[in-house]
């Protein structure tokens, strides 16, 4: 199957992603693949998700795609240009169901995520951006899907920082610590989708791509990660790539 294939792991990513989106669902997507999949999802199957960005624009019209939250393409055509404050209670409106897209360098089977440094944090061997708005998102959102490169030193079975909560130590840890909503509800790497065990709240492998096998997640994981309930996800479709390519992103400012 990987020899026909027509599509990259970026948009296998984006599509993936942007599934796991309803209509109705409120977006809050950082710069590069995130915003890629929520307007895509949005383009594809969710005509009433609403795309915000956390420097104020609410509902742009996304006729270019901007290149960064910063970008002042994400105030052109907006329903509304507020700012931080203002996007940020928008993420923990407690009516609305807001789905934050985050990245990061690392992360544990419970979903915490590190983006703030690798070794001590007097000292790190590596300092990255930080948490910017990651923690607040990852703490007051409804639901949190990360986006990771699947190498064993970012799936880790501890984080060097722990920048911003997943499902903390597992079980209702989350909610023991008052954080009464949200968690992450997916992991997207190149090899495919992971979950989290409803009760346990551990990391599973749900989804491979067509042409990897658990094994090769396994492989490429920190920690053991439940593979038994793995399905291959359904390649992108050609309508689902031409809305991505032509519409979503036509200059490839991140398709590439």
């Amino acid at each position: 199957m990987e020899a026909t294939r027509n599509y990259t792991h970026h948009e296998m990513m984006t599509i993936s992603a942007g599934r796991l989106v309803q209509n109705g669902d409120i977006l809050f997507a950082g710069t590069g693949i995130s915003m890629l999949a929520a307007t895509a999802a949005k383009r594809i199957h969710a005509p009433d998700a609403v795309v915000f960005f956390e420097t104020g624009g609410v509902d742009p019209a996304m006729e270019e795609l901007p290149l960064a939250v910063a970008d002042p393409r994400v105030m052109a055509g907006a329903c509304l240009n507020s700012g931080l404050i203002e996007a940020f209670s928008i993420v923990a409106h407690r009516r609305l169901h807001t789905v934050a897209f985050l990245g990061a360098a690392q992360i544990d089977k419970f979903g915490n995520i590190n983006s703030t440094c690798i070794g001590p944090y007097e000292r790190p061997r590596v300092r990255f951006s930080g948490s910017g708005g990651a923690c607040d998102a990852a703490s007051l959102a409804s639901a949190v899907i990360v986006f990771m490169e699947h190498e064993k030193r970012r799936f880790v079975e501890k984080l060097a920082y722990r920048t911003s909560p997943g499902w903390l130590t597992g079980g209702d840890a989350r909610q023991r610590a008052g954080l009464t909503r949200g968690g992450p509800l997916a992991v997207v790497s190149e090899l495919g989708v992971m979950k989290f065990h409803p009760e346990t709240k551990e990391m599973f492998l749900a989804e491979t791509y067509p042409g990897v096998t658990a094994a090769t997640v396994q492989e490429h994981t920190g920690f053991a990660i439940d593979c038994t309930q793995a399905t291959e996800a359904t390649p992108p479709t050609a309508q689902e790539l031409r809305i991505l390519r032509e519409e979503v992103d036509p200059q490839h400012l991140i398709l590439k």
